[in-house]
């Protein structure tokens, strides 16, 4: 027993001496290819396997010859050992190489390409890692894209609507100025008109801003989807005699939600607004809130024609002013970019979608617990 604990105590002590000197090979090394990294493990594994078995075999007095014959198998273990590593070493980092080459491509503005071959594990989840985030940053890019777009379109649409009114107004106060006008009290109401158009324009400019920034402050209550559709209808009414539209709000459930009133009805105006000046007159505009899946959702219904199916997914977008059935009034674009902003703050969800000469917008709003 006692030589037992000897032979292992020596084996110990060489196989520590060689692992403590490969530590620090390592630690010198560990900044340089895993090629090297592999193949000093292997010769750390081989020459701690060396060093024990040398230090057995001098301690036990083994003849010149068999000394000589241990230290040869022992050598030849370590050319196969390191050979393996080598060649390990060499693919791993074949792998590595052109998984760097296909993440660069994407890191550039391309599309993330897995390189062909097989890898270990870990290189294949790195890929599939990878392959993800190429993804979602084409998609991203997608969205950037359509937003600079929508952000172009804004500007230059807002830049006109603001320069027409400029140039009328300058006109009647330089001929109310002169003691041109043949009407003053009609170029007053004209110009009042028109500030008050601007103003409107300016404020949707500011809320969309405030959104867009996160900055919207909202103040929830609990109140009831009949309170608040109701309201929206009454505020409806004269535009739409104005238009020759009829509304109608009689599929309305008294269900409650957490909502800030003054935001929601903002969404339900300019919902109601948007659907009476694209309805022809005669036309029907119908309002309903009923319970669904998950909350409640309020629809508004127009007989515009309907959306070309190639501009539904661009309705919402900050700009979008509609084509072809949907030609716009003057404006700006915002009020729909607006409505899915206060509806997302609310964490409900707004969409669109053709019906039968028309299109339907429709906002799911959470209802309130209790």
């Amino acid at each position: 027993m006692n030589d037992i604990l000897l032979i292992a105590l020596f084996a110990f002590m060489g196989a520590a001496a060689a692992g403590l000197l490969g530590a620090l090979v390592l630690r010198i090394f560990r900044h340089r290819s895993l090629v090297v990294s592999l193949t000093v493990v292997a010769a750390v594994a081989v020459t701690a396997m060396l060093a024990g078995t040398l230090a057995v075999a001098w301690a036990m007095f083994l003849s010149p010859h068999d000394l000589t014959v241990v230290t040869t198998v022992v050598a030849m273990a370590a050319v196969v050992s390191l050979a393996t590593a080598m060649l390990l070493g060499r693919w791993v980092a074949a792998r590595s190489r052109d998984l760097t080459l296909a993440a660069r491509s994407f890191g550039d503005g391309g599309t993330f390409a897995a390189p062909e071959g097989e890898v270990t594990a870990e290189l294949a989840a790195l890929t599939r890692e990878l392959a993800a985030t190429s993804a979602k940053l084409d998609s991203s890019r997608e969205r950037e894209r359509a937003l600079e777009t929508s952000r172009r379109e804004l500007v230059a649409w807002i830049s006109h609507d603001l320069r027409t009114p400029l140039a009328g107004l300058r006109a009647m106060s330089e001929a109310l100025e002169d003691g041109m006008a043949p009407d003053p009290a009609r170029y007053l109401r004209q110009i009042r008109t028109e500030v008050e158009r601007m103003n409107d324009m300016v404020g949707d400019l500011f809320e969309l801003s405030r959104i867009h920034a996160g900055s919207l402050t909202l103040t929830p209550a609990r109140v009831s989807v009949y309170d608040l559709v109701g309201d929206a209808l009454a505020g409806a009414h004269p535009l739409a005699r104005e238009h020759g539209v009829r509304l109608v709000g009689d599929r309305i459930d008294s269900v409650p939600v957490e909502v800030d009133s003054r935001e929601m009805s903002r969404v339900l105006g300019n919902l109601l607004i948007n659907a009476i000046r694209r309805t022809p007159a005669d036309g029907t505009v119908a309002v309903a809130a009923q319970r669904c899946e998950g909350g409640v959702m309020l629809s508004v219904t127009d007989g515009c024609g309907g959306i070309p199916e190639e501009d539904l997914p661009r309705v919402f977008d900050t700009g979008w002013r509609g084509t072809h059935a949907r030609t716009p009034p003057a404006g700006a674009g915002l009020g729909l970019a607006i409505v899915r902003g206060i509806v997302e703050a609310h964490a409900g969800r707004a969409a669109v979608r053709n019906v039968v000469g028309g299109c339907r917008f429709e906002v799911t709003l959470p209802v309130s617990p209790g």
